[in-house]
């Protein structure tokens, strides 16, 4: 069996500067092949930093995730945009809208997020979308911009609604599911998993965060938690946790890798 972890923050210093054990322990679970996902131009940094260093496992994406996003300068973005080009870099984001939080004026929000959408098609790569509490408004960005030429990418760690997920889908987007998942009153988010096409399903940890059931509230999330999710979204598609991991790992390398 063999995962694909499409979303994780390496970097984040909850793992406390263990990444290489982070990794071979992601890889004794069947997790054997990890995108690593910047928030900032620092983690962006690390990211790649982290990717350089393992090339046979982990990828990296880079991008100013929109709770950031009044923090960062002009050189931030800059620096996005150079670090876009590193060969280790498979992915643009993680961007997109939040309105649950107020740490950024949505329409700084706005302008970050259509650069991302942007860099991401001239440059011919998928593109990572947060989207919180801005569903409809997420949507209509990302329809300019297909509108404007090819676009690709994933929802990260879905929550919403099934209309919302036929949205997503009838704009050619991958859905990504993470521990909520697994959690006990995801009953109608486990219905969402089970009905979306075998070709638009991916996994992530969003590791450290969203610790599937049964470690959720114990330790902080790691890549080699990711079975959890798998067994419990196989579970609920009626099919072997094997298929599930090829399934989820072929889309995975498809969209990022190019494999």
């Amino acid at each position: 069996m063999e995962l694909f972890d499409t979303h994780t923050h390496l970097d984040d210093e909850q793992f406390g500067g263990d990444v290489g054990d982070v990794i071979e322990r992601a890889g004794q679970a069947g997790v054997t092949a990890l995108l690593t996902v910047g928030t900032t131009r620092a983690s962006s940094e690390a990211a790649v930093s982290i990717a350089r260093a393992h090339p046979r496992s982990v990828w990296a994406a880079v991008g100013i995730q929109p709770n950031y996003g009044q923090a960062a300068s002009s050189e931030d973005w800059d620096s996005i945009v150079a670090l876009a080009r590193a060969p280790q870099v498979r992915a643009i984001g993680e961007t997109g809208l939040d309105a649950y939080w107020d740490f950024t004026p949505l329409e700084v929000q706005q302008r970050l997020f259509a650069a991302h959408l942007q860099l991401a098609q001239a440059l011919n790569l998928p593109v990572i979308v947060h989207m919180r509490d801005c569903e409809q408004l997420t949507l209509g960005m990302l329809r300019e911009a297909a509108a404007r030429g090819p676009l690709r990418g994933v929802m990260h760690s879905f929550s919403g609604t099934p209309d919302l997920a036929q949205q997503c889908l009838a704009l050619g987007f991958h859905l990504s599911f993470a521990g909520m998942v697994t959690f006990k009153k995801s009953d109608a988010l486990r219905e969402i998993a089970r009905t979306i096409p075998d070709d638009r399903l991916l996994l992530e940890t969003d590791a450290p965060y969203l610790t599937p059931h049964p470690h959720r509230g114990r330790r902080p999330n790691e890549p080699a938690l990711l079975v959890h999710t798998a067994e419990c979204v196989a579970r609920v598609r009626g099919v072997p946790l094997a298929t599930l991991a090829d399934t989820t790992r072929d889309n995975a390398r498809q969209l990022f890798l190019g494999q």
